[in-house]
């Protein structure tokens, strides 16, 4: 659980002083899938055990007061869930990761009021957001390069955008005359989204594989076997 801060990955899962400490890469692991090298990884076994770790990232998120809103989200929010199950009855596991992206809405300073250290978080916002949207139009338009390093925020959600991924976005808009220009944008701008389509399939192993998977990560943690009947 991150949030991407003035071009920043912080983890959540550590005191503030020590997110800002630590240096987080983003990786690809060998299905394709992105992850945080460096950040803490918690495990959940129900919805209750995973909402508590939520909760426990939120409170360190960076939030400040402006003129639109008193608790202003000052980062993009980053949370990537890996799920494992497998089927009682034939052995086989399938897995797959769900990533839910908070993003900070894109600001003008002229009616935040933003000033030094908010504005600065502002830009970086805006900077990022447009980035993704270049990456949304690169992807519904089937354009050949999809410029994901352009940004950290893109490099993050590369496969929840591309390839073997479903994408869905859910957009907050405001019902005030003043906020209609802004509403249009974030309309159009999750118009490009549901143009995405990719071939998504489902990830599944055999039992046979499964518990060759189960031997080698026993004995590579020094773990006896059990012999087989």
């Amino acid at each position: 659980m991150l949030e991407l801060y003035n071009d920043r990955l912080l983890d959540l899962f550590v005191s503030p002083a020590e997110a800002f400490g630590r240096k987080i890469e983003i990786k690809k692991d060998k299905k394709g899938l992105v992850f945080a090298q460096g950040a803490e990884t918690m495990a959940a076994g129900s919805a209750e055990e995973l909402f508590a770790l939520f909760e426990q990232g939120c409170a360190n998120r960076h939030i400040a007061a402006t003129n639109m809103n008193s608790e202003s989200s000052r980062s993009h929010l980053i949370i990537g869930i890996t799920i494992e199950s497998t089927n009682l009855t034939n052995g086989s596991v399938s897995y797959g990761k769900l990533s839910l992206v908070d993003l900070a809405g894109s600001e003008r300073a002229a009616k935040t009021g933003a000033k030094d250290e908010q504005l600065k978080e502002a830009n970086s916002i805006n900077k990022s957001l447009s980035a993704l949207g270049d990456v949304i139009f690169a992807l519904s338009s089937e354009q050949p390069h999809i410029p994901y390093r352009n940004n950290k925020l893109t490099q993050f959600m590369q496969d929840s955008l591309g390839g073997n991924a479903k994408t869905l976005m859910f957009v907050n808009v405001s019902p005030s005359d003043c906020n209609a220009e802004e509403t249009l944008t974030s309309l159009f701008y999750a118009s490009r989204v549901k143009a995405i389509t990719n071939n998504a399939h489902k990830n599944l192993e055999s039992k046979e594989i499964a518990h060759l998977k189960e031997i080698i990560l026993k004995l590579k943690s020094g773990q006896p076997l059990e012999e087989e009947v």
